[in-house]
């Protein structure tokens, strides 16, 4: 049990008890946010900065770049989202869940070129093309930059991009040292799924939407 123990929270020795608390209390916050863009409910986005800007900190700190702007980038993106789901298309009706237009698909693969070129020149400035893990940070920095962008338009295709990017950071993150946060991109691949399930439900329910 203790071998266990060490292999899965052994690289934590070495850290600031501080940062361990911190990273915990993200994940926590990670955790209801996700859990909340499930049900649908506003809450995910108060929930989300909060993780997001505990993160932005932490990973500024520990030199991961790559994390550290997507983390940067959820922050604006919340409070975008928040105003978006809070809008009113009519007198009585805020902005429903639907699918992407033609027009939106070629704006994510935008969103998705631009951002791998982004990651790849701040990498190549600061000289992190180091490891392996870079090329992959770059990889899930931009599905996760897509899929930001989608759910803060309450577009049913973020969780596609949500559940690809967090099978990739389950493992990514358990090699880079951060036990917890792989944990938490475990739980949210289960919740990215159930998300997408019930968002479909919801407008196979509501047909007017699509």
């Amino acid at each position: 049990m203790s071998q266990l123990f060490d292999f899965l929270f052994g690289q934590y020795a070495d850290y600031n008890p501080i940062d361990v608390w911190l990273e915990i209390i993200a994940v926590i916050f990670g955790f209801l946010s996700v859990w909340y863009s499930k049900q649908n409910k506003i809450w995910v986005f108060p929930t989300g900065m909060i993780s997001t800007a505990i993160f932005v900190y932490l990973l500024l700190k520990w030199e991961l770049l790559g994390d550290m702007m997507i983390n940067g980038y959820y922050f604006i993106m919340s409070v975008y989202g928040w105003y978006i789901w809070t809008r009113k298309v009519d007198a009585t009706h805020v902005t429903p869940i639907s699918r992407t237009t033609p027009k939106e698909k070629k704006q994510s693969v935008t969103i998705f070129v631009a951002t791998l070129v982004f990651v790849y020149a701040v990498y190549t400035v600061f000289d992190k093309w180091t490891s392996w893990t870079a090329y992959v940070d770059t990889v899930t920095t931009a599905i996760f930059f897509v899929g930001m962008w989608l759910m803060a338009k309450r577009k049913i295709e973020n969780w596609i991009y949500w559940i690809i990017g967090d099978i990739i950071s389950v493992p990514l993150y358990f090699y880079k040292g951060f036990t917890f946060t792989s944990f938490q991109y475990l739980l949210f691949t289960f919740i990215a799924i159930a998300g997408y399930l019930a968002w479909k439900k919801h407008l196979h329910n509501n047909p007017s939407t699509l």
